[in-house]
């Protein structure tokens, strides 16, 4: 069986990066945590961090392409860099939806298609890109986040198809609510800041759900060895939600009328 040494992984310097970077280097694996700044909390042995804008494509395959000469191999990239807009899909701006997909989606396509020559080439690799439950569960106010989050989930559901009998296999990890840096790098909308909008009342009440949700949410950890596990397995699940809490409501969501589960949802959150 082989396994898995070397790891790459996006949004690398905090929360959720930072804590599967440690659960991995803990389990014996080298860890590049890549960022835009370079830098992770707690830095220890056996995690090296590494300027890495996945926004920048050239800029992503030569980071790949260092691995790859200084270790001779690469095992595993998650994709882990993301982030948040919050407002109303009525005017929303253009240029605010693409920000938030060209992160969160393009960003780990670009990851993806870098190190996809290299696993082909080792007949070995492992791809793991970390979504939301919200990718199968959409909340108000929170609409492009959620359709970057399944647009990403559908991607590696599709290659991981594409791949089979490679030896290169995809896994979605679906985190609820996790306590980290995002919810005050959220970025709220033009339209969701308009004093005048007609959503105001409700996105207040919204946001202040959201937040609280979040911060009481789940340790980063929990996503850590959730990551962990299916790195360590000798077949990867094609989709992962962690913590029983939020399996149970991704089942709810497949067994329950999709206008029952959105009543429901709506009246929680509004």
């Amino acid at each position: 069986m082989e396994k898995v040494k070397v790891v790459l992984i996006t949004g690398g310097s905090s929360g959720i990066g930072a804590a599967t970077a440690h659960l991995l280097a803990d389990a014996g694996m080298k860890v590049y945590a890549g960022s835009r700044r370079g830098t992770i909390e707690h830095p220890r042995e056996g995690i090296i961090p590494v300027v890495l804008d996945v926004n920048d494509s050239a800029g992503t395959e030569a980071v790949v392409a260092r691995i790859v000469e200084s270790e001779g191999r690469l095992d595993a990239v998650v994709c882990n860099a993301g982030n948040g807009i919050y407002g109303p899909v009525e005017g929303t701006l253009e240029e605010e939806a693409r920000a938030q997909f060209e992160t969160t989606y393009f960003g780990s396509f670009k990851t993806i298609r870098a190190c996809l020559p290299v696993f082909r080439k080792q007949h070995f690799g492992r791809i793991i890109t970390v979504t939301s439950v919200m990718a199968v569960l959409q909340l108000p106010y929170q609409g492009f986040y959620a359709s970057a989050k399944a647009a990403l989930m559908s991607l590696s559901q599709s290659l991981s198809m594409e791949l089979k009998g490679t030896g290169i296999e995809c896994c979605s990890i679906l985190p609820g609510d996790v306590a980290t840096g995002f919810t005050a790098a959220r970025k709220v909308t033009k339209a969701g800041t308009d004093p005048a909008s007609p959503y105001k009342e409700s996105m207040e009440r919204n946001l202040k759900k959201i937040e609280h949700d979040e911060l009481g949410g789940m340790a980063p950890e929990v996503i850590g060895r959730a990551i962990l596990k299916q790195l360590q397995r000798r077949h990867m699940a094609v989709r992962v939600i962690p913590r029983i809490d939020y399996k149970l409501v991704g089942m709810l969501v497949r067994l329950l009328p999709a206008k029952t589960v959105l009543s429901v949802v709506s009246r929680m959150y509004n």
